[in-house]
């Protein structure tokens, strides 16, 4: 009996693996793991595709996105097996994935400052909040920032330059004088490993960097203890930065600079039903109908 764990190890040594980034790698080794976990035994042409979508069910009580991750992972890893032979039919093909409700939480000011006083505040949580600060202040994605390394940076020329890792996206960005002092201090504590804001704790004598469920659970206890909604994630913040730009009136072009957005039709959700611009555009409007 071949089984499904032993066709996701064949994968692992395939030229289709070997080709993706080291990122890719591990993300696609998690949600296979998990996969494994329901089905690593299994025969994997016997896999049904019943089973599939009564798994993608159970998985979805953990999120929507993650039973979307799995599927999409695992249905790779069955094309593969289609495509070398190995396998006649992929089960997770027919599995109709849902659509996760678009959030549309946004932290305040307030919070943030909670979360990095609070942060900043315990040296096991300055990484944390360091993450936090860059998300917010560039409206990038958490996955991002957790891997910046010291080649990202220019702290002379207070410049971040970073390649997205979703988009390939390239994104120059400035500097603030707060967050130039976080760094240098980081810098003066962890500039002799690569990574900016590794977890404060060595393995094995070498710095590593926070994975997003390691990451997840610290910003939760900084949460608690500085007091913050249950309601926040720390996924927020791009779309908290972003919303913020909007409703300052920054033009679409300048916010795609900064985020990273290669399509304005990208940009609109964080266009809807903010107050802020409703109003400065009927402000805008009846001062240029007075100035006619």
């Amino acid at each position: 009996m071949r089984t499904v764990q032993q066709l996701v190890d064949k994968y692992y040594t395939s030229n289709d693996f070997s080709m993706l980034r080291d990122r890719t790698k591990k993300d696609y080794q998690y949600f296979l793991g998990v996969m494994c976990d329901s089905f690593g035994d299994v025969n994997f042409d016997k896999l049904s595709s019943k089973q599939a979508k009564h798994a993608y069910e159970e998985w979805v009580e953990r999120g929507i996105s993650f039973a979307n991750h799995i599927c999409t992972v695992s249905s790779i890893v069955y094309r593969y097996a289609i495509d070398i032979e190995y396998a006649t039919v992929n089960p997770f093909a027919s599995v109709r994935r849902k659509t996760p409700a678009q959030r549309k939480v946004v932290w305040t000011e307030d919070d943030v400052r909670r979360f990095l006083n609070t942060s900043y505040g315990e040296f096991q949580w300055r990484s944390i909040g360091l993450i936090v600060h860059m998300a917010y202040e560039w409206c990038q994605r958490l996955g991002d920032m957790r891997l910046l390394t010291w080649d990202n940076f220019d702290l002379d020329e207070r410049k971040l330059y970073l390649e997205q890792s979703k988009r390939r996206a390239e994104v120059t960005l400035p500097i603030e004088d707060d967050l130039l002092e976080m760094l240098v201090q980081q810098e003066q504590d962890f500039g002799f490993q690569q990574y900016v804001v590794p977890r404060t704790t060595p393995v094995g004598g070498e710095y590593h960097p926070y994975s997003m469920e390691r990451l997840s659970k610290a910003g939760r206890a900084v949460m608690r203890q500085a007091g913050l909604s249950e309601e926040l994630r720390l996924m927020d913040l791009r779309r908290t930065g972003t919303t913020q730009m909007v409703e300052a009136g920054v033009p679409m072009g300048q916010i795609m600079s900064v985020t990273g957005h290669s399509n304005p039709q990208s940009v609109k959700p964080y266009m809807k039903n903010t107050f802020a611009s409703a109003n400065n555009a009927l402000t805008t409007r009846k001062a240029h109908g007075k100035s006619t």
